[in-house]
């Protein structure tokens, strides 16, 4: 008879336990931000990234010193490339 109320009680006990761990659960999902939120995050910091290439390669067009023409040209042609691109995705 003894048991009987022990596996009652561990019955129970382990019930709380998973109405407990279903509540913490919902609350969890409640915080966590959704599926759309992580895109719009992983698509600005993508933004944000080929912007500071994109940067990093303008200065270094505007610090090369050619005196030869046409690699000045070249060089002149991927600047207004570049600075094309970064109005774009400003």
């Amino acid at each position: 008879m003894k048991s009987g109320i022990t596996i009652q009680n561990m019955a129970r006990g382990w019930e709380s336990k998973s109405v407990g761990e279903q509540i913490a659960g919902q609350e969890a999902d409640a915080t966590s931000p959704s599926e759309e939120q992580r895109v719009a995050v992983a698509a600005a910091a993508d933004k944000q990234r080929k912007r500071q290439a994109l940067e990093l390669q303008r200065e270094r067009i505007l610090n090369a010193r050619t005196a030869n023409p046409h690699r000045r040209a070249a060089l002149q042609a991927a600047l207004s490339a570049i600075e094309e691109e970064l109005r774009r995705i400003s």
